[in-house]
């Protein structure tokens, strides 16, 4: 039996919110060990001048804890 665990990360790009999804699972992985799947809670993005300059997205990350 396996037990998982969600530990909540926020990420950004200045390309696009896609790009941002991918940095912060990339990013997760390198840090937590058996990572299984993430899903999008929130995105928004910064505006500077009319003109969006960064997306961020708040992300669940889910990783299988070792035994």
């Amino acid at each position: 039996m396996s037990v998982a665990r969600v530990t909540e990360i926020i990420s950004s790009s200045n390309k696009s919110f896609e790009d941002a999804i991918s940095n912060g699972v990339k990013r997760a992985s390198e840090t937590l060990r058996n990572v299984e799947g993430a899903w999008v809670k929130d995105q928004k993005v910064t505006v500077k001048n009319g003109d969006i300059v960064e997306y961020r997205v708040v992300l669940k990350v889910t990783f299988i804890l070792a035994e």
